[in-house]
Parts: C-alpha cells; structure tokens; sequence
C-alpha cells in the first residue's frame, strides 16, 4: 500500500515546493505539511482536496487507492489532447 506522507512528498519535492510554500498554497501551518509527510497526521478531507487540486491528481492518487495520475487538459483542443495522448503512447511503448 502507497504511504500518503511519502506520495505528497514526492509530489511536492518534484514541484520543487518547501513546505512552508505548500502550506501556503494549501492553506495551512508548515507543521501541517511536515506531520502528513511524516505519516504523524492525515489531512482533513477539505485539505485533501485541495492538495489534490494543487498537485492535479485524484484524492484516490494520494491516498494509494490508484496507481495512475491525471493530466489536467482543461483549456486544450481536442487535436492538443489527441497530441498529448499520442505522445503518452509513444513514451509507455519505449
């Protein structure tokens, strides 16, 4: 099973973000941020989401429930997503 403190915490290190400026962005104390990477403290379902929303994938994602992540392709034409989508083909048939 997927550990949610060491799933945000990949996420938040490959988005280069310290804790402090995640905490920022989702709304609470630094210490919040470092107990949920410790495994200390869960978040509430509100903060989940919106860490969810921060890091553009499902709560399922965080919590270990799915292994596969989201691409946000809101915004983008439908040949923009086919591009993204042939693309994403080609990089798992390496």
């Amino acid at each position: 099973m997927v550990n949610f403190g060491n799933t945000l915490k990949t996420l938040r290190t490959n988005r280069r973000l310290t804790q402090a400026q995640l905490g920022d962005l989702a709304g609470v104390a630094t210490s919040a941020i470092s107990s949920y990477e410790s495994g200390s403290r869960y978040p509430s379902y509100d903060v989940l989401i919106r860490l969810a929303r921060i890091f553009h994938v499902s709560t399922d994602y965080l919590l270990g429930l799915t292994k596969g992540t989201e691409i946000d392709v809101s915004g983008l034409s439908a040949d923009e997503i086919d591009a993204i989508a042939h693309l994403v083909n080609v990089l798992k048939n390496k």
